[in-house]
């Protein structure tokens, strides 16, 4: 079976909620979905985390990205910009860069933050740019998905996203659920055809 990488970091819970509705959407689509975290990173020492989580997914590892036909990349806002344990991770991967084992896949972004305005299509556009470097083909959500245009919570074009309130005490709501379905089976579908033409 054709494994689509759902790869997330998330603190609170609600990346790890829309990472299972993503995944769905890809199993829908006639994919496997691999789901993987990464491990927290400490400012102050660099630490070894337990090579097997107390909870959720295993954590990824670069033969997860060079096994995989597509990508679903998801991160909490910090700043604007992902968080640092996802970038952490992304840093890692000069080896499938130099080897072009990521180039012609596709990948799709999605994140959950505090605030309307507290940095969602900027942190969505941040995650893109070490996947473009990668020669992936980075796939959005258009408006052709009607729960895109009904939304007032959370959804853009260039990713599945949610508004989760200055405690997380927001739910993903039904919109919000619906676009991340659609994007990983959108995902699913792109990965799909372009592993056929592969072949």
């Amino acid at each position: 079976m054709a494994d689509v990488l759902v790869l997330y970091y998330s603190r609170h819970g609600a990346l790890r909620e829309m990472a299972q509705h993503i995944a769905r959407g890809i199993e829908r689509a006639g994919a496997q979905a691999r789901v993987r975290t990464v491990p927290e990173v400490s400012p102050i020492v660099e630490s070894i985390a337990p090579s097997v989580p107390d909870e959720g997914p295993p954590y990824a590892t670069l033969d997860d990205l060079r096994e995989c036909i597509g990508l679903a990349l998801g991160s909490p806002t910090r700043f604007g910009n992902m968080a640092a344990p996802l970038k952490h991770f992304l840093d890692s991967t000069s080896p499938l860069w130099l080897s072009g084992a990521l180039a012609g896949k596709p990948a799709a972004v999605f994140t959950s933050t505090a605030t309307f305005h507290g940095g969602q299509e900027t942190t969505l556009l941040s995650m893109m740019l070490p996947l473009l470097h990668h020669g992936m083909v980075i796939v959005g959500l258009p408006y052709t998905e009607p729960a895109l245009a009904q939304t007032t919570s959370g959804g853009t074009p260039y990713g599945a996203s949610h508004v989760a309130g200055p405690n997380g005490e927001r739910p993903v709501t039904a919109e919000e659920r619906e676009l991340c379905t659609a994007l990983g089976r959108r995902l699913a579908r792109v990965a799909l055809a372009l592993a056929r033409e592969r072949e």
